[in-house]
């Protein structure tokens, strides 16, 4: 059936420094500046999260899915990965994020550290950067890049808005790419919302403003009986967004 069904745990704080230097990340053994990174990033950044939940129905028991979200500002990017490979004991979500923010010095780190994947689509501006596109984006092309993580058992994450949509009040329609991926690999949908409590009605969201994720349950990819006649991706494509919309708090956009 497509759909789901809301069975996520309360809302629950972010550990603090203390704890997130003492928890082991033990699929990052041997990685100690991945585990550098996730730690000193999540600790220094604490105070950004407002809550979590739901993080059980992305335990790597869960593995593979795919996670979608909406995509609200720049910093979820980091913000998001890391939370996630912290409640994941170190075991990656392989994002897929533009190869235009490899253009701030540092972020290549990231990028390798949180083994993240390059989505090349849009141009650099300014337009004299785009020479350096071939030395900062893959040569596989990242749908087949995910495909192969999925089917080698590891989840990865899409923001399928495919733009940073700082409104609070509508979700973009997006792109259907996350449906036609699980609908190729069998994969879940996993979906969540990304909430800023804080931040007013009618006020555009900021990059520095706190965030709060939830997770929703998995979505299996419906059967080929719900698929068949005309629209069967429009209308997989459209229940996921109405999950990502129902989390985030945020309306479908018209």
């Amino acid at each position: 059936m497509i759909g789901a069904t809301d069975t996520s745990s309360p809302a629950s704080p972010v550990p603090g420094a203390w704890e997130i230097f003492r928890r082991p990340l033990p699929h990052q053994n041997g990685r100690w500046l991945t585990r550098l990174f996730i730690k000193g990033f999540l600790a220094l950044y604490r105070n950004r999260y407002a809550a979590i939940e739901g993080f059980e129905h992305i335990s790597p028991d869960c593995d593979p899915f795919i996670l979608v979200a909406n995509h609200s500002q720049r910093p979820e990017a980091v913000l998001v990965p890391a939370a996630l490979f912290f409640h994941r004991q170190g075991k990656p979500v392989h994002f897929m994020a533009d190869w235009n923010f490899k253009l701030i010095p540092g972020v290549s780190t990231i990028y390798s550290c949180g083994q993240i994947i390059t989505v090349d689509r849009k141009p650099a501006k300014p337009k004299f950067l785009n020479v350096f596109r071939p030395w900062l984006t893959d040569k596989v092309s990242a749908p087949k890049r995910a495909q192969e993580r999925l089917e080698a058992g590891s989840p990865v994450a899409i923001f399928p808005e495919g733009t940073v949509n700082r409104s609070t009040d509508v979700l973009l329609k997006g792109h259907p790419g996350a449906a036609q991926l699980s609908l190729k690999t069998g994969a879940p949908i996993v979906p969540m919302g990304i909430r800023f409590p804080e931040v007013p009605a009618g006020r555009k969201i900021r990059d520095s403003d706190r965030m709060s994720l939830h997770v929703g349950p998995p979505m299996p990819p419906p059967s080929r009986q719900e698929l068949s006649g005309r629209g069967g991706l429009r209308k997989w494509h459209l229940a996921i967004m109405e999950e990502i919309s129902r989390l985030s708090g945020k309306k479908m956009e018209s």
